[in-house]
């Protein structure tokens, strides 16, 4: 017999960030994978815009794309992993990667936005590296 479980707990559980928005990009879940991810606790977060965490350069064509699968209910980023900047509480940089997932009203509209977040801020640094001493190598080599 599978027990019952506990969806509140698991997904605070995640070491992944997982933020929920409404309709209008208001975070109305925030675990605390994505407090450690973005510093902003759960109780700053929730009822907040994703302004909080979305670099002002990019918010233009973060908020066309949001509001356009609001609309149609279709985003590209349900299997395909999508890299961009954000931003920590404290204003340093950050590289995240995450997916989406839709939630659905009884009527069929899009009610929400589910984004599972991962930090690769790291990552992105070391292959930025990486990249740059390749290219010094290659240049060596001509």
């Amino acid at each position: 017999m599978q027990a019952e479980l506990d969806y509140q707990q698991l997904l605070h559980a995640l070491g992944d960030g997982v933020i929920v928005c409404d309709a209008k990009g208001a975070i109305t879940f925030w675990n605390a994978a994505a407090t450690r991810i973005f510093g902003f606790t759960e109780n700053e977060a929730i009822g907040q815009s994703l302004d909080l965490i979305v670099p002002q350069r990019q918010r233009q064509r973060h908020w066309d794309g949001y509001y356009k699968t609001m609309a149609t209910g279709q985003t590209r980023y349900g299997n395909d992993v999508l890299r961009v900047p954000a931003i920590h509480k404290d204003d340093k940089p950050l590289s995240i990667a995450f997916t989406v997932a839709l939630l659905h009203a009884p009527n069929g509209e899009v009610s929400s936005i589910v984004a599972l977040v991962r930090d690769e801020t790291e990552r992105w640094g070391e292959e930025r590296k990486l990249r740059a001493r390749l290219a010094q190598l290659e240049t060596a080599q001509a």
